[in-house]
């Protein structure tokens, strides 16, 4: 007489014999596809980063080119106003012959912006002529 799974002379076969091996798959898989996710968001935070030091470099360039007053002030302060309050940055607006620089260097923060920050620096230059 065969006794498996509570009955008499009765096999597991098919669907029942491999009953826990799904979870035991997952359990295994699911801190990886966490690590996979995690890395994937934190290329995402670099990608944006490299977006808005670029950005902002520009609107910075473009803001000291036509000031009237000082164009290291307007400059710094396009350039800021278009990086978010998360992200920690340095602007500086050297002068380099006829052209306007604008340097935006952008901290990139690990996985949520406002945290910590990696020991990586972003940064974003632009240029334009002077108008005035």
């Amino acid at each position: 007489m065969i006794r498996m799974n509570g009955r008499v002379g009765t096999r597991i076969r098919g669907r029942e014999r491999d009953r826990g091996a799904v979870f035991l798959e997952f359990a295994g898989l699911f801190p990886l596809i966490l690590v996979l996710m995690a890395v994937i968001w934190q290329c995402i935070i670099i990608g944006y980063t490299f977006s808005l030091a670029g950005n902002a470099a520009d609107e910075g360039a473009r803001a000291a080119a036509a000031a009237d007053g000082d164009p290291a002030s307007a400059c710094a302060a396009a350039a800021l106003e278009h990086i978010p309050g998360a992200w920690s940055a340095d602007v500086s607006c050297p002068l380099e012959g006829t052209v306007r620089q604008a340097r935006v260097r952008l901290d990139v923060p690990i996985l949520f912006p406002g945290a910590f920050s990696l020991p990586v620096t972003i940064t974003g230059t632009a240029g334009a002529a002077e108008e005035g």
